[in-house]
């Protein structure tokens, strides 16, 4: 296992990660599992999470995988696929399967598609003291504007995929940092995506 993800390089196994997260929404989309089975898995997932970060941030958890997988910000912080399931179970557990089934797949495949095709110039704004903001090039962002929002509309009405692909964007392109703390993609993108759908829908 070590040999294989070793030998495809950190970015490409980070998005790997990604594109694995994919199996439990479509799982449900395919009747493999129950709604209910979903949440429960994830809520499994998430107490399996807190208890691993606790242990690597408060004790030290000398994984290879997470020197491997983890982005230097993320070695004295929550890593991303801890905030992933934290925004992923809060979703499943608040949004309704046909929000919650493309907010998800906004992030394990819409976020790695749209970082392979465009990884795009990354650029700052802020002092980086309190408060900085990390942006994508525009380049970047329509890649990931028209990819999350197909994915939108295989589950919801055109206006309602359109806002959680806006929403996805946003929340993809604008990186908030505060007091040196990222404000990772990971958690928000499933938060921002599902709340851009819930408005669309409501508009529609």
């Amino acid at each position: 296992m070590r040999s294989l993800v070793g030998g495809l390089g950190p970015e490409v196994a980070r998005r790997g990660v990604h594109v694995s997260g994919s199996a439990l929404p479509l799982a449900y989309v395919v009747d493999v599992l129950t709604w209910g089975q979903v949440q429960a898995i994830l809520v499994a997932a998430l107490a399996a999470v807190v208890v691993l970060e606790v242990i690597r941030l408060g004790i030290g958890l000398d994984w290879w995988i997470y020197e491997y997988l983890t982005r230097e910000y993320e070695q004295d912080n929550l890593a991303g696929y801890a905030l992933a399931v934290i925004s992923a179970t809060a979703v499943v557990l608040i949004a309704p399967p046909p929000i919650a089934v493309p907010a998800l797949l906004m992030l394990t495949l819409g976020d790695p598609i749209s970082g392979l095709l465009a990884s795009g110039q990354i650029q700052s704004v802020g002092d980086g003291r309190y408060l900085e903001l990390i942006l994508k090039a525009p380049r970047a962002l329509a890649v990931t504007f028209v990819v999350c929002t197909t994915i939108g509309l295989a589950f919801v009405a055109p206006v309602a995929a359109l806002f959680g692909g806006l929403a996805a964007t946003v929340a993809d392109g604008v990186k908030p940092v505060i007091a040196t703390y990222v404000i990772d993609d990971n958690l928000t993108i499933p938060l921002a995506s599902a709340a851009g759908i819930t408005l669309g829908l409501a508009v529609v």
